[in-house]
């Protein structure tokens, strides 16, 4: 998980009736951190640059390669209620949250039932709605590298992508790939990656300080995406990178921290 692991430590805690596995690092205000569709990437430079400030904390969705899956979840939505579990036994709420695609689309089903839980909330990219223009990249149409590079502009101008993703993969990431492929397609193979309830359920959300944040070039969640959430959360900012496809936090990691940092104060 990256060259920076004397920042963050790995623990096994039991929440919500199960073990599930949580990457903490840094000290501050806590960060709630929820990752994207083929898991937890890896500590990269932008957690490092936020530990400054705040405490992160990034828990590893059940069955996407570490924590046990839970068979009872069904849906995106029933992940969202667990975490919600969670965040109450960890007593967490109310709490700032920031979720890349996938883990978008949870933070928003959460915040969809119960927007008391967060303080402030970042959208990377999510996944959840059905983009008015374009389609979500089917993940499933060929290898999983061929959507790692998909995810990103230009896997040459990113250094960062290549320290995740380059070289030889290893069966332990090969493993926790397959996992997590394989729990993505079960949660939200169909319709696949959106919820068709999602914008009528975020018209309850009133009040809950969002920004949405996206690459002009995303090749996986089309940007218009973002007009689709802007319209169904009341008040939420849209911010473009340029330049930059579904992964800012790797492509553009100076501007992704400016957004973060003046969002968040």
């Amino acid at each position: 998980m990256g060259s920076e692991q004397s920042i963050w430590r790995s623990t096994v805690e039991t929440n919500a009736g199960t073990e599930l596995t949580i990457i903490e690092g840094g000290s501050g205000e806590p960060l709630l951190i929820l990752h994207e569709e083929l898991g937890h990437p890896g500590w990269l430079k932008w957690h490092t640059e936020m530990a400054k400030s705040r405490r992160l904390i990034i828990p590893l969705h059940p069955g996407f390669g570490v924590s046990p899956r839970l068979d009872w979840l069904q849906s995106i939505g029933d992940l969202a209620g667990f975490y919600g579990q969670v965040l109450k036994e960890k007593g967490l709420g109310p709490v700032d949250v920031t979720g890349f695609s996938l883990g978008g689309w949870i933070a928003a089903e959460m915040a969809a039932r119960n927007e008391t839980q967060f303080k402030k909330m970042v959208l990377v990219a999510p996944a959840g709605l059905r983009p008015p223009e374009g389609e979500i990249l089917d993940m499933y149409a060929g290898p999983t590298d061929a959507y790692h590079k998909a995810s990103v502009k230009d896997p040459e101008r990113s250094p960062e992508f290549a320290t995740l993703y380059g070289g030889e993969v290893t069966a332990e990431q090969f493993e926790a790939w397959a996992d997590a492929h394989t729990e993505t397609g079960r949660l939200a193979w169909k319709p696949y990656l959106h919820n068709p309830a999602l914008p009528h359920l975020l018209g309850a959300v009133r009040g809950l300080p969002t920004l949405l944040l996206w690459g002009a070039d995303d090749g996986v969640v089309p940007p218009s995406a973002g007009g689709a959430y802007q319209q169904a959360i009341i008040g939420a900012e849209f911010s473009i990178i340029d330049d930059c496809g579904h992964r800012p936090e790797v492509e553009k990691t100076a501007e992704f921290l400016d957004h973060l940092q003046r969002f968040f104060g």
